[in-house]
Parts: C-alpha cells; sequence; structure tokens
C-alpha cells in the first residue's frame, strides 16, 4: 500500500476522535502540502447548514515534538482570540482556531503512531502564491505586522522551539563551515566563488544576535515562514484576514519575519533563476512592504528594531543562502531538487540578493528612515 494510501486508510479511525456535530458528508484531499498531509471534512449540523473542518496529519519527521508545536499552536492562538474579541473582530476567520479530540487534546496520535490535528476551515478565503501587485506585499506586510502588534505582550520565552536554531545565523553559518570542511560530495571545487562569498560576511552573521543577547533587541513571538501564501485573503475586499501556518511560530526576532518576507517577495527574480542579471531587490516592494509592516506593528516595535529592519533583510537572505550552498556540498540532503545543481543556482540567486541589497544599503536604510514615525 502507497503511503498516501496508508495515510487515507486512517483518516475514518482519526475522525472518530474528533469532537464533531453532525453528519459527515466529504472527505478529501485539500491539498498537497511540502510537509503536512491536508484533508478538507465537511459535515452537515441538523439545521441543515454545512460546517467545514481542516484535518492534517503533522510531520513528526521534521517537527520532532508535535506535542510541543501543538502547545504553541494552541497558547498563541486563544491568546489571539482574546485580543480579536477586545478590538472587536471575528476570532473565527482572524485566526485559527484548534479543534480538540473527545478528550480535550489538540491533537490525536493514531495507531501507526502519527499526529494529527482539527483546524475550523475559514471560509470564503483566497490564498495567493506570488506577489501580483505592490497592494498585494503592502497587504501581507500589514497582516505579518499586525502579527507582530497583537502578540508584543505575549510572553515569547514560554514558547517551545520547534526547530531549534531555526533562524539563527550564527549556528547556520557553523554548520556551512563544517559542510565545506568535510566536502563530502567533492562539490567545494565547483563552489569556490559562493564559498568565498558567505565566508566574507561571517563577523555579520551575529549582527542580530548580539544585540538580542545584549538586551538591545527583545525576543518576540515571530511567525518564521512569512510568505504570502501563508495569509488567506477575504474573498470578497481581498483584505488580507489571517495568519496561517502557525507550526513555526517560537521565541525569535521581528526581524526574522520582516527578512524574509522581503527575501521572498521583494526579488525581482525567481529563487532558483539561472540568469544572475535578472536578481536584485526591487525598492518599490521593499517601500510597500516596510510601510505596510510599520502600520501593522503600530509602535509596538522599538527604534532599534526598527533601525536593524534592513539587516534583517540582508540577514535572512543570507541564511538562506549558506543554507542552500551547504545543501549542495552535503549532497542535497534537505532541500528538494529538480535538475542538477539546483541547490548552487539556489545559493547564486541568494547571495546576488545580498550583494545588490548592499549596493542599495542608502536607499534601504532611507526607506527605513521615511516609515519607522508612519506606525
Amino acid at each position: 500500500m502507497s503511503e498516501e494510501n496508508k495515510t487515507c486508510s486512517k483518516i475514518d479511525e482519526v475522525i472518530e476522535q474528533f469532537a464533531f456535530q453532525g453528519q459527515l458528508i466529504t472527505k478529501k484531499l485539500y491539498r498537497n502540502g511540502h510537509i503536512n498531509d491536508t484533508f478538507l471534512i465537511v459535515y452537515q449540523l441538523p439545521d441543515g447548514s454545512r460546517k467545514q473542518y481542516i484535518l492534517q496529519r503533522m510531520n513528526h519527521m521534521i517537527f520532532k515534538q508535535p506535542e510541543e508545536l501543538m502547545e504553541n499552536i494552541v497558547n498563541v492562538t486563544e491568546y489571539l482570540r482574546k485580543v480579536i474579541l477586545s478590538q472587536g473582530g471575528d476570532p473565527e476567520r482572524e485566526t485559527l482556531n484548534v479543534v480538540k479530540t473527545r478528550k480535550g487534546e489538540s491533537y490525536y496520535k493514531d495507531s501507526s503512531n502519527n499526529y494529527w490535528r482539527v483546524f475550523l476551515f475559514i471560509e470564503h478565503t483566497i490564498c495567493l502564491e506570488m506577489v501580483e501587485s505592490e497592494k498585494d506585499f503592502y497587504d501581507s506586510a500589514v497582516a505579518f505586522g499586525t502579527f507582530q502588534r497583537m502578540l508584543a505582550d505575549y510572553p515569547a520565552s514560554t514558547l517551545h522551539e520547534t526547530i531549534p536554531n531555526f533562524h539563527n545565523t550564527p549556528s547556520r553559518f557553523r554548520d556551512f563551515k563544517k559542510a565545506v570542511e568535510k566536502d563530502i560530495m567533492g562539490r567545494a571545487a565547483l563552489a569556490r566563488e559562493e564559498i568565498a562569498f558567505a565566508l566574507e560576511r561571517e563577523a555579520e552573521t551575529s549582527a542580530l544576535t548580539d544585540l538580542l543577547k545584549s538586551g538591545e533587541l527583545p525576543l518576540r513571538v515571530t511567525h518564521n515562514d512569512t510568505k504570502l501564501n501563508n495569509i488567506l485573503f477575504d474573498a470578497d475586499t481581498k483584505k488580507a484576514l489571517c495568519v496561517i501556518d502557525l507550526d513555526t511560530v517560537m521565541p525569535g526576532l521581528s526581524h526574522y519575519d520582516f527578512g524574509d518576507s522581503i527575501r521572498f517577495g521583494a526579488s525581482t527574480g525567481a529563487e532558483d533563476e539561472k540568469d544572475l542579471s535578472k536578481i536584485g531587490v526591487d525598492l518599490s516592494l521593499f517601500e510597500a512592504f516596510t510601510r505596510g509592516f510599520l502600520e501593522g506593528c503600530q509602535g509596538s516595535l522599538t527604534e532599534k528594531e526598527i533601525e536593524m529592519l534592513p539587516m534583517g533583510a540582508k540577514l535572512m537572505t543570507y541564511e538562506c543562502g549558506i543554507r542552500f550552498l551547504a545543501d549542495y556540498l552535503e549532497g542535497d540532503v534537505y532541500f528538494k531538487i529538480h535538475r542538477e545543481g539546483h541547490n548552487l543556482d539556489r545559493a547564486r540567486t541568494q547571495f546576488k540578493l545580498v550583494a545588490d541589497m548592499e549596493s542599495k544599503w542608502d536607499e534601504l536604510t532611507a526607506i527605513v528612515e521615511k516609515y519607522k514615525h508612519s506606525c
């Protein structure tokens, strides 16, 4: 039996464990995600209306402690629910809502030791895979900034690290140096320029973590995967409604969320573009995101945090580049590849983007300065 069929065969067992109401109408694969298996479950209620749910099998090979992951999600979403209610919002549409098992648990461990969870389905929403306009990017920035603001008083240190050292750039750099030294695939000679580029910037790898250690930057609740497709937009108004995919919510720096968005959304080319002449940071998109992020934060960031936002963009891009390069040197064991040298191409695009940020540093800092009092 295929892995997919094995997963599907467990659904009936799993469904029985959750506190659904009404009669089951539909159960079907909803989205082929890279990490979790996702299903749409539809129930008909006694009054004839229908209630939809998202059922997911969590990938405990990537997230080694699913119990801790779910504790994070429950605590953060329940906190968000209170904040949204206090602001007169709709918590069933503006944050994820965990559906408990019949025993009151946030997850169910099946007979094959797989972990499952359920969320309310947020209806009449759309998800965007790519930035189609400056407005899309601005709206996503407001959403992620608002996420920061609503969780500004949450005790971040009480959260578990679902992936230890996920955005710890000095730690990622040490892993990269080990990959270079071991060179188990004999590929280092093919990436001399890229390795040199990375090594030349070693001193900057701790620029943010040093400020965290000294207390000059505060520990925050961070999403850590701030791509456009992790926001639901209202299908009618196209307004950003809800930040989703909270698996990587953990303690961190606001710069991680800002920086990863810029890395992914403000680049002028694809993440694996081979023609590096097409790669650079789009200043208009950088400005749109900066404006939206700071507006969403509404004064919840410190002056030092705002000042260091360009460094967040640079370091998150650099960090991604050294991760791609390390994976290339180690034989492409982490990131999926679709062609020979794919991870090396990805590393090159990230480093080209870093270099372009460096060449436009004055413009980037001026943009941040322009909007730092608008929030």
